[in-house]
């Protein structure tokens, strides 16, 4: 049995789900300390996974499909809510610091 090959296109999808990407940006635009980066990141995986696999469950097409047979990407998707958490928590002090 070999290992499946998955393109990098798929990989790349699973970084750019847009439950991810929306949790991750507003709650490290919310976060007031760079520590709690690193929880906003946890819980925009933990909402981003339950919605994909929601979707996926009940049919709709989603770019990053979670399904017992489909891949999950959890490192990509790890590393994706890590950056676009701290990409929100560098908007706020760059855009509206507070003072």
């Amino acid at each position: 049995m070999s290992v499946p090959y998955y393109p990098p296109s798929v990989w790349l999808m699973a970084g750019l789900d847009p439950i991810l990407i929306a949790v991750a940006l507003v709650l490290g635009w919310k976060a007031d300390q760079l520590g709690k980066v690193s929880i906003v990141a946890i819980a925009a995986l933990a909402v981003s996974v339950l919605a994909s696999w929601i979707l996926t469950g009940i049919g709709l097409p989603w770019p990053a499909p979670i399904g017992h047979d489909l891949p999950t990407f959890f490192p990509v998707r790890t590393a994706a809510a890590f950056l676009w958490a701290l990409l929100g928590y560098g908007a706020r002090r760059v855009i509206a610091p507070r003072p």
